[in-house]
């Protein structure tokens, strides 16, 4: 009897293992509203910093790549949900996260800006926005951090599905200013011809603990075999100079070294 459930036992570990195995197949989850590092182009492909990286990834790990789009906020519960296999969507490591899934070594750094009207006066501090009204994507560390930060001083703050609905509620005046990371501030508002008249406002905000230690491919709890074939893929792509290469395309001027 003891013989038989150990063999269940063992087919049942063997059952559990990751899809990556079995199918040699990398499913990546995403949010597609967040240009230059994911979104659909006029042909509706898959394009941007993201994208280029996780191909180069899969490639390197000789894995196939597949794509599941959802909403940001809904990335954590669908990847625990077994939706897809890893997170590849701009999302930074943080304590928080952490204590839900686990992640790839950083890959990639950028920091976290105001976008608002040129010449308002405004900055980046509690004093000058309390009073004021700023939009953060939903479930993003800039929304912890605003809340964190600002909230509670005065400051109003409201959460939006997509970024592209804040730029949009920013044009209309509803907004005074969003909270991004600044390479999606510049390539998905600042750089088209809507953006006009708009600009970073003050420096980068600044806390480690909620903004993080840099961005990584977000893996469920314990799955050691696609974190070790994962991280030894970015680390081949780190060292060869293609992450660097990739972040010269698509964030001309922004350090993106993970520190």
């Amino acid at each position: 009897m003891k013989k038989i459930t150990s063999l269940l036992l063992a087919a049942g570990l063997l059952s559990s293992l990751s899809a990556i195995a079995a199918e040699n197949t990398l499913r990546f989850g995403l949010e597609a509203e967040y240009p230059p590092f994911e979104s659909r182009n006029a042909a509706g492909q898959l394009e941007g910093f993201d994208i280029d990286l996780g191909k180069a990834v899969c490639q390197t790990a000789k894995l196939k790549c597949e794509w599941v789009e959802t909403s940001f906020d809904a990335l954590i519960p669908g990847l625990m949900a077994k939706k897809f296999d890893a997170i590849n969507s701009a999302m930074n490591i943080t304590e928080q996260r952490e204590k839900s899934i686990d992640f790839t070594h950083p890959i990639y750094r950028i920091p976290t800006q105001l976008v608002g009207k040129e010449g308002s006066g405004m900055d980046a501090t509690v004093a000058s926005l309390k009073g004021k009204t700023i939009g953060v994507l939903q479930g993003s560390i800039q929304e912890v951090y605003a809340k964190e930060h600002w909230e509670k001083q005065g400051v109003t703050v409201v959460s939006y599905k997509d970024q592209n609905m804040a730029w949009a509620d920013l044009l209309n005046g509803r907004i005074d200013a969003s909270l991004v990371m600044s390479a999606a501030g510049q390539a998905g508002f600042l750089s088209k011809p809507q953006g006009k008249g708009f600009g970073f406002i003050g420096k980068p905000v600044s806390d480690d603990k909620i903004l993080g230690s840099g961005i990584g491919f977000g893996l469920r709890k314990g799955d050691a075999e696609t974190k070790t074939r994962l991280d030894a893929a970015i680390s081949k792509l780190q060292a060869d100079g293609t992450v660097t290469t990739l972040a010269k395309k698509y964030f001309p001027g922004i350090d993106v070294s993970v520190k």
